[in-house]
């Protein structure tokens, strides 16, 4: 056997510098170099082996030019730096989809009501439209009433959850107690009236809990559906829970066929709880008995989530849907099967999620990953296009819950909305992710909602059906907004608490954004030094560490 000889000699490599970006710190790199007939200016040239000249061996070169992160061409780069979001030139603007100009020259960054034709007034004879004005039109107000934004941190929770918020629900109720759900299929139960007073249930859910609906019988129970596939309903006092359905009883058997669930809702004429999978089927439980009353239908294209359903507030049998088919339809559940929706909304990307008007049950507003909040004003008119489209920051990366935007449930006009914002704003150097107040008759902005203190993205808002209260879920924590007046009559008894819970250590996501992991490292910042002892009462929480484990 002839003896194998191991190679010493290996091909040269160059290390390509681009010149504009990094500068060579050594004499010698600053030089031109040259070897064998070939001049490499601005380059680090670097021999391995000992037989480097041989003239067989082509030397590899390796650049190190800086690219962009969205073409992947170089010469330029894009991307957030800080609190402003730079632009791929070669392609449309991030915000509103259109060439031609950047995010920072948007027309509609500057104005949201721009290119937004308000709601048309002309009259119709048809039976439905004469419907609608003999019974439902006397319920809206003539005159507009005048918002009440509340625009104050009142109280919070600190790292409330393990992992992301992804849903809020408020008790039917009880005014002061807020439900939430996280990534991590825990439930948490909040006293904000005393902000002490909360638990998380963890053995619910193994995994994400998407949705959340009181029994309309029994405000004690809730029902929750979650990406383990299955739907829980808890007794909140005791915190015991009951599977009513379970789509995977044999376990995880591969992607293909392990069925999540995402859009819930409840039918409270017919006892059914509504919900959805991400096969793009329609799934119904008996209340009475909690169990399947039928078969899985089929109500979007099948392979794609269902990440929304809503059943009208004034005539339940109506059912609005929508998932990542790029579409939101409309259903009557007497007679409800595979194609036989009444509508079909079309939407040019993802449509997070869609909801009825929650007075008259009318109109509807849903929201895309187009960056557009869509509004209809009738559903007895023309369905075929949008009364109304607004140009509105929600198109996220990963490690993020979906944009939401939803109605003011004490909004009599049914004008108002409330939606996170995902590009961030310089506010005196600080990048915040402010809350938006969105007109949707006319599309103006009404208010941002931020707090210096909150750096991290509010995806997650609900308003409170009978208060002037906003609930948000950003990151881990929970926060609950009031209107200043109020906030300040009740900082003259009582200093406002923020309790922290879980450890101070900082983690980060590998690109920078909010991942699932990531504590709220924007919120313990320092905060800025006011100018005035005055304004610094107003604006400094009394930070409050929690210390008994079983109510963090």
């Amino acid at each position: 056997m002839p003896t194998v000889t191991r190679r010493t000699a290996f091909p040269k490599v160059l290390i390509e510098r681009d010149s504009d970006t990094e500068q060579s710190s050594s004499e010698e790199e600053e030089t031109l170099e040259e070897e064998d007939g070939v001049t490499t200016p601005n380059t680090e040239k670097l021999q391995l082996g000992s037989d480097a000249n041989t003239k067989w061996k082509t030397p590899i070169t390796i650049s190190l030019k800086k690219v962009c992160k969205v073409c992947k061409k170089p010469g330029h780069e894009a991307g957030f730096k800080g609190a402003t979001y730079i632009d791929c030139p070669m392609k449309p603007c991030f915000l509103c989809k259109l060439p031609g100009h950047t995010t920072l020259t948007c027309p509609h960054r500057a104005t949201t009501e721009h290119g937004v034709v308000p709601a048309p007034r002309r009259k119709t004879y048809k039976a439905l439209e004469y419907v609608f004005e003999r019974q439902l039109r006397p319920a809206l107000p003539s005159i507009k009433p005048k918002y009440v934004i509340p625009d104050q941190v009142n109280c919070a929770v600190i790292r409330y959850h393990s992992r992301r918020v992804t849903c809020l629900e408020f008790h039917p109720t009880k005014n002061n107690i807020l439900l939430s759900g996280d990534k991590k299929g825990q439930l948490g139960v909040w006293d904000f009236g005393r902000v002490y007073e909360k638990v998380v249930y963890g053995n619910i859910h193994s995994c994400i809990l998407n949705n959340m609906r009181f029994n309309p019988t029994n405000d004690c129970m809730v029902y929750s559906a979650s990406s383990d596939g299955t739907i829980s309903c808890t007794d909140l006092e005791t915190g015991i829970s009951s599977s009513l359905m379970n789509l995977n009883p044999a376990g995880w058997q591969g992607p293909n066929t392990w069925k999540m669930l995402y859009g819930m809702d409840v039918n409270c004429e017919k006892g059914l709880v509504l919900v959805a999978d991400n096969f793009g089927f329609l799934h119904m439980v008996d209340m009475r008995s909690n169990h399947s009353i039928s078969d899985a239908i089929l109500i979007h294209k099948k392979g794609t989530k269902v990440v929304g359903i809503h059943c009208n507030p004034i005539q339940p049998d109506i059912l609005l849907t929508c998932g990542n088919d790029h579409f939101a339809r409309i259903w009557d559940m007497r007679r409800i099967e595979p194609g036989s929706s009444l509508y079909n909304l079309e939407h040019k990307r993802v449509v997070n999620s869609a909801y009825f008007s929650p007075l008259t049950g009318t109109k509807i507003l849903t929201t895309s990953l187009d960056n557009r909040l869509r509004i209809w004003d009738s559903i007895f008119g023309n369905m075929d296009s949008p009364s109304r489209e607004i140009v509105h920051s929600h198109d996220f990366n990963r490690y993020l819950t979906p944009f939401k935007a939803e109605w003011d449930p004490k909004d009599p006009s049914e004008s108002l909305a409330v939606v996170g914002r995902y590009i961030s704003e310089n506010y005196n150097g600080a990048a915040l992710h402010p809350i938006d107040f969105i007109d949707i008759s006319t599309g103006q902005l009404v208010a941002e909602v931020m707090d210096p203190n909150i750096t991290t993205i509010s995806s997650v808002n609900k308003l409170h059906p009978r208060d002037d209260i906003l609930a948000t879920g950003s990151s881990r924590s929970l926060f609950i907004w009031k209107p200043k007046e109020k906030s300040e009559l009740v900082e003259e008894k009582d200093e406002r608490k923020i309790v922290v819970c879980g450890k101070a250590e900082k983690k980060r996501g590998k690109n920078g954004n909010d991942s699932d992991e990531s504590d709220d490292e924007g919120f313990m910042s320092k905060p800025k030094k006011s100018k005035s002892k005055k304004s610094k009462s107003k604006t400094e929480w009394k930070l409050s560490r929690c210390t008994t484990k079983d109510n963090c």
